[in-house]
């Protein structure tokens, strides 16, 4: 069986659309950065970073899941 390289358009953009977009959420859900630490179990300090950051630190699926609960958002919505 002959493989080959196919070729796609991947946004490289990708952690900071999720950092922008975890920040866009949690605002409008009217949620602190502590609070929403608090709730997904992870420090201050990890979400000020992912959000301040803007890509430069990422996190599991596991994080943006429990971060898609308490923010009642779906968690495609943090891809857009």
């Amino acid at each position: 069986m002959t493989t080959f390289r196919r070729d796609f358009n991947f946004n490289e953009n990708i952690r900071r659309n999720i950092s922008n977009n975890i920040k866009k959420y949690r605002m409008k859900s009217g949620i602190t950065q502590e609070q929403l630490a608090l709730d997904i179990g992870k420090s201050y300090d990890f979400v000020r970073r992912l959000e301040f950051k803007k890509g430069e630190v990422g996190c599991s699926i596991d994080t943006l899941y429990r971060i898609s609960v308490v923010l009642n958002t779906r968690i495609d919505k943090f891809f857009e």
